[in-house]
């Protein structure tokens, strides 16, 4: 094995910047899409003989994991996630041997049916019964900009800058898209209305992300905004309309972010969004995020040679739809190594799933894949 010349951090940082690093980078769990549930979690932790009692919930929506230090080091992830702790938890016991930590007002309630339930205000979301995650209106744990809990994001920013070496991101802005059904539509038929309110919330956003920059310093390396633009099979809006109603905003706040600091601008989008993909360049994009292979017209080679030298992709590196959970350990490796030999050459990439390890993938397989990816990840 080559060794290994650089920290965590500097390691990401270069890839980031398509130079290449001594080894390709690898994350689990620093967005709450390239994370592991929680209940994949407790069983990994279990099969390496660690401890599984304070298994934490990330993610009250995709019931993700906050993932430990011992497990980045057996894996040698080289990212981290950016939240604070709870200052106090309670223990959930969804069925069975499952039981986790989470913030203290985070409730879920079981009802007649044996469904677990979140309520807040009118809105609720649900898990059924052997679910591994809540369906519904998606009811964050808590709000990023919020004072206090912002102020205790830097200050746990500046924790893991002066104390480790890891690379982490700041999780919280938006890509001026309402990603639903009613958004998108809305875009086609009423797009003049659409572009006001984008150019209001550009105001607000740009407030937030100066605050930001003021108070973060450099702390991370990366800001990061979610917003599926794509399903299965293609883009939920057309590039045209994309490019009038939103592109203009966004590309204001990436150029205001790299104008004003040193931060990647990574982006989440699930789906077939390879149309889209000029356009997200064009405006600023620096890292695309999951990468998902398995969509249609998302061929890791065609990406790769048409887009590599422009974006970052950060993820597609094993298919958690169609291998990961449901092929064999042959397979896995397999479907890892031609993905990373795809995407690694050049820089420009940092391996993980192409979104979160699921609630029923046995340790093994999981265990499979990341090991795989360190094996072929040195230059």
């Amino acid at each position: 094995m080559v060794k290994k010349t650089m920290t965590r951090r500097q390691r990401v940082t270069e890839t980031i910047n398509h130079r290449i690093p001594d080894r390709m980078p690898i994350d689990l769990g620093m967005h709450s899409s390239t994370g592991i549930s929680v209940f994949a979690y407790q069983n990994l932790r279990q099969h390496l003989g660690l401890s599984s009692d304070k298994v934490e919930i990330m993610d009250g929506v995709q019931l993700t994991a906050r993932v430990d230090t011992d497990v980045h080091e057996r894996f040698h992830c080289d990212c981290i996630l950016l939240k604070p702790r709870a200052a106090k938890y309670r223990t959930w016991n969804p069925r069975g041997k499952y039981t986790f930590i989470t913030p203290e007002n985070y409730k879920p309630e079981m009802n007649e049916q044996g469904e677990w339930i979140v309520r807040r205000d009118d809105l609720q979301m649900r898990m059924p019964v052997g679910g591994y995650f809540f369906d519904g209106h998606w009811l964050a744990m808590e709000d990023a900009w919020e004072d206090s809990f912002f102020m205790e994001t830097v200050s746990e920013a500046e924790r893991i800058y002066k104390e480790t070496d890891y690379f982490t991101a700041f999780r919280g802005f938006s890509p001026f898209v309402r990603c639903d059904i009613d958004g998108f539509c809305e875009m086609i038929i009423e797009p003049e209305r659409v572009m006001e309110q984008n150019a209001v919330d550009l105001r607000w956003w740009l407030e937030k992300a100066a605050m930001f920059v003021t108070h973060m310093k450099d702390y991370v390396g990366a800001v990061c905004m979610s917003g599926d633009l794509g399903s299965q099979h293609s883009p939920m809006v057309k590039p045209e309309v994309f490019e009038k109603v939103s592109a203009p905003y966004l590309k204001e706040f990436c150029d205001f972010i790299h104008r004003n600091s040193d931060y990647k601008v990574f982006l989440h989008s699930c789906g077939s969004i390879e149309p889209l993909l000029p356009i997200l360049i064009y405006c600023g994009i620096d890292i695309i995020n999951p990468v998902q292979i398995s969509a249609q017209n998302m061929e890791p080679e065609m990406l790769k040679n048409k887009y590599g030298k422009d974006i970052v992709f950060w993820g597609g590196g094993v298919d958690t739809q169609n291998v990961l959970g449901v092929k064999s350990l042959e397979a896995i490796s397999e479907n890892v190594k031609y993905l990373v030999d795809t995407f690694k050459p050049g820089g420009g990439y940092v391996f993980c799933p192409n979104h979160n390890i699921m609630g029923n993938v046995p340790p093994d397989n999981i265990i499979t894949a990341y090991d795989t990816a360190y094996k072929n990840s040195f230059y």
